[in-house]
């Protein structure tokens, strides 16, 4: 039996009246991987931030199994800014970054005694133990293989870009394997290759890993269990997150169907198991600990309380043959000679390692301010835009419904009711649609800005980063709204899973190149030859 690592033994939190946590009684064994899981405001990172120690419970306890070290990604990117990359990265093993900083203070002292020698003897047999003498080159390796490299090993983190100082934090989470390893959006920020790389390591890792994660291709490839934060408590469930949705789907569907005989439920349970453990058994991503598949039970299989937005997008018209045509366009930051020709049924997936060149698309192709070249867009499109930075939209006095009111074309369409229809698809219901746009969260304003695009009806979507700062439940919907859509999509996503389900074309574009492939992004990120070119284009 697997050891338990770290668990709560009856845990309350509350805030002013609100109980967050309940008794929490959770235990968190050697081996598994588990993704914590809840709606926006469930507490997910305040049960982080209590399980390292962070925030100290109202009522309680964490426990840790003696002598295990618990590492945290750290998510305040300046709080080391002061030292260089690689002593940062060591520091992720506080116990033996102490040891040797303790050596050389004593090693430095001008007065240097007897009893010093004696320390210094003591603390150099314990640096030895912990294998100390190699800490440097090791966490080197781990710094390139993260993609930092030595040339930016002894510089200090103030002088390193946002993205590099993310990877450098991960190295120090991950540095001297320790015991229990707590990452709170690890996937933030970091491209494909190196959340691969970090997915990879995570499934072959041997001790207790708990996340917190948006990405559901992330938690499906190195969970083995979902710790669902729920009416204040947290229950565990075998699998990972795919799993656990669609049999809480499915649960929820057979809860409904009050007629349905218990013989027949259980049958259902049992085929829809027996598939997804087929289906894991086969995927890229099975390993020796994805075999915990084969302990699934019906008796974990629980319908979820969730709210899942209604996202359906409807076109008005449908479009023509002519979508767009961009021929010879230019512009700083993207690469000069841009030629591309989008089809009917086209999902583009726009990707680039450089978010400003993402970014600079949309608006050269929406406002039109290339230096050279042409873009044509059919006589039938109509578009709606989401971009990256939307708070424009939410500079004003206005109340949710009259917020939304601004883009009704019709006297129908202005309506309260019609109006509400919309916002309470994307569960803004009764008083909540009358709050005031300026207060929204980030979360609340990518789902006000995807209630105007359900209006507006449009046939063409463009979305840059639309998953930022939504919730599980949100993406989830949100992709299989666009995976239904029959119109055109041009989308940029730092989702995988997301990317890979909408897209059946992917355009790259770097500074000194593009490439155009019609693909799924998976195949894309995979292909040989495509790996040769990416490299020609930065």
């Amino acid at each position: 039996m697997a050891k338990i690592m770290i668990s709560t033994s009856n845990l309350s939190v509350q805030f002013g009246k609100r109980i967050l946590f309940d008794e929490v009684n959770v235990t968190f064994k050697k081996g598994n991987c588990y993704g914590i899981i809840g709606a926006n405001g469930s507490g997910k990172s305040t049960f982080l931030k209590i399980l390292s120690g962070k925030m100290n419970p109202n009522s309680g306890n964490v426990i840790i199994e003696p002598n295990k070290r618990l590492s945290v990604l750290e998510q305040n990117q300046n709080e080391f800014d002061e030292y260089e990359t690689l002593k940062t990265t060591i520091m992720g093993n506080k116990v033996l970054y102490d040891i040797k900083k303790e050596m050389d203070d004593l090693y430095a002292k001008s007065d240097f005694n007897d009893d010093d020698g004696v320390r210094v003897g003591e603390l150099q047999n314990r640096y030895e133990e912990m294998d100390g003498w190699n800490a440097e080159s090791d966490a080197a390796s781990l710094l390139s293989q993260l993609g930092v490299n030595e040339d930016l090993h002894f510089i200090k983190m103030s002088d390193l870009e946002p993205k590099t100082k993310v990877r450098v934090l991960l190295a120090q989470a991950l540095f001297g394997n320790p015991d229990i390893l707590i990452m709170d959006e690890p996937t933030n920020n970091l491209d494909f290759e190196t959340i691969k790389w970090l997915q990879n390591f995570l499934i072959n890792y041997d001790n207790t890993v708990i996340v917190v994660s948006h990405d559901r291709h992330f938690l499906d490839s190195v969970c083995t269990h979902i710790s669902d934060i729920d009416y204040g408590k947290i229950s565990h469930y075998t699998g990972n997150y795919s799993f656990w949705y669609q049999s809480s789907q499915l649960a929820l569907k057979q809860r409904a169907q009050q007629n349905k005989k218990a013989e027949e439920k259980k049958r259902e349970l049992e085929e829809f198991i027996s598939r997804f453990s087929a289906n894991v058994a086969k995927s890229k991503q099975a390993t020796s600990r994805k075999k915990m598949i084969e302990k699934l039970n019906i008796e974990e299989i629980k319908p979820s309380s969730r709210r899942y937005p209604g996202i359906i997008f409807n076109q008005e018209r449908e479009s023509g043959d002519q979508i767009l045509t961009i021929e010879s366009m230019s512009k700083s930051p993207i690469c000069d000679n841009l030629n591309l020709i989008l089809n009917r049924g086209d999902k583009l997936i726009l990707f680039s390692k450089d978010s400003k060149i993402t970014s600079s698309f949309y608006d050269i192709i929406l406002n039109g301010t290339n230096e050279s070249g042409s873009i044509k867009w059919g006589s039938t499109i109509s578009k709606s835009y989401i971009p990256n930075d939307h708070d424009s939209f939410f500079d004003k006095d206005l109340n949710l419904i009259d917020w939304l009111r601004q883009w009704a074309n019709t006297d129908e369409e202005r309506k309260e009711d019609f109006i509400r229809g919309f916002l309470g698809k994307m569960i803004f219901s009764g008083d909540e649609a009358l709050k005031s746009c300026r207060v929204l969260s980030g979360g609340e304003k990518v789902r006000c800005m995807l209630s105007k695009t359900m209006m507006e009806e449009s046939n063409f979507l463009l979305f840059d980063d639309p998953t930022n700062h939504l919730d599980l439940e949100t993406i989830t919907a949100l992709n299989n709204s666009l995976i239904k859509f029959k119109g055109n999509i041009i989308l940029t996503t730092q989702d995988y899973e997301f990317a890979n389900s909408v897209g059946n074309r992917v355009f790259e574009i770097g500074p000194k190149g593009y490439i155009d492939k019609l693909m799924k992004f998976e195949d894309y990120l995979a292909d040989e030859k495509v790996k040769e070119l990416r490299d020609l284009i930065y």
